[in-house]
């Protein structure tokens, strides 16, 4: 059985990440409570049919009491012999707080004692137990609702085959590091095409800043130390039945150094048999 179970903090897109489960022929149902999660299953298994294949369940802090025994239940699930999976969206609380006023929604954590960042910051903490466990956390803070669509889908395809999928995310120190990121590795030190005027136009993914980049033993060095890293420990995580490793890498801005190296780790690996997924965030 292809079990889901989404949660995540409530303005992160889990509406969205339950529509395209959806889309993709999951059986979707949203804001159960834990303690039932083991007779929904079996209410799945019971209908036969495709349904019984590929199911999603949406959790969330809705109703606090929904989230009671969280652990116990999960626990209960893997007595049965099904393999679920967690799907964990988060986004910072600035852009968490920007979408409420915008969208002039009420959070439902939010009473008379209890402000917005306050609520927030309740919601973060009774979800952390979902949050550990989960498979894959996405950071929607700089994310479009057709981005994540696609982020879902990859993840979904990755699940369907054997073996653990390495998605390799650029991104720009100076927007913020991503929040869901396995590994973060720091490439700042690197020789920097920014300040070179004939390059600053281009990205990582163009030839003159390829070959600009190729032209240092330090890059060269970089590349190699990230590459040993991977593959001494990667496997480890495989032995914990991690199915998805997130590795970032950060740059000032996101556009040169992080994607040129990105680029060329995904290769590598893609070419070591590892199923890879690129993500350049500030490419847009």
């Amino acid at each position: 059985m292809n079990f889901f179970i989404v949660s995540g903090l409530s303005g992160s897109g889990k509406t969205i990440a339950l529509q395209a489960l959806e889309d993709a022929g999951f059986y979707v149902i949203d804001n159960l409570p834990a303690a039932l999660l083991p007779q929904f299953v079996e209410h799945i298994r019971e209908r036969g049919g495709n349904g019984a294949k590929q199911a999603a369940l949406g959790l969330d802090a809705r109703n606090r009491e929904f989230l009671a025994d969280v652990t116990g239940a999960l626990e209960r699930l893997q007595a049965m012999g099904v393999r679920y999976r967690i799907i964990f969206l988060e986004a910072e609380e600035a852009i968490l707080v920007k979408r409420y006023k915008e969208t002039r929604r009420r959070h439902p954590m939010v009473d008379q004692d209890t402000s917005l960042l306050e609520a927030i910051r309740l919601e973060k903490e009774l979800l952390e137990p979902l949050a550990f466990e989960a498979s894959l956390r996405i950071d929607t803070t700089r994310t479009t609702p057709h981005e994540l669509r696609h982020q879902i889908h990859d993840f979904v395809r990755g699940e369907e085959t054997t073996g653990m999928t390495l998605l390799f995310e650029s991104f720009g120190y100076k927007h913020g590091t991503p929040l869901d990121a396995d590994f973060v590795f720091d490439v700042r030190c690197l020789p920097n095409p920014y300040w070179e005027p004939e390059l600053r136009r281009f990205t990582g993914l163009d030839e003159p800043v390829c070959a600009y980049m190729g032209r240092y033993d330090e890059v060269r060095q970089m590349q190699e130390e990230l590459q040993r890293f991977l593959e001494t420990w990667l496997p480890r995580f495989e032995r914990e039945d991690r199915s998805y490793v997130t590795i970032a890498l950060g740059c000032t801005g996101g556009m040169h150094r992080s994607v040129y190296l990105v680029d060329r780790l995904a290769a590598y690996f893609s070419g070591k048999g590892y199923k890879t997924q690129v993500r350049h965030r500030e490419l847009k």
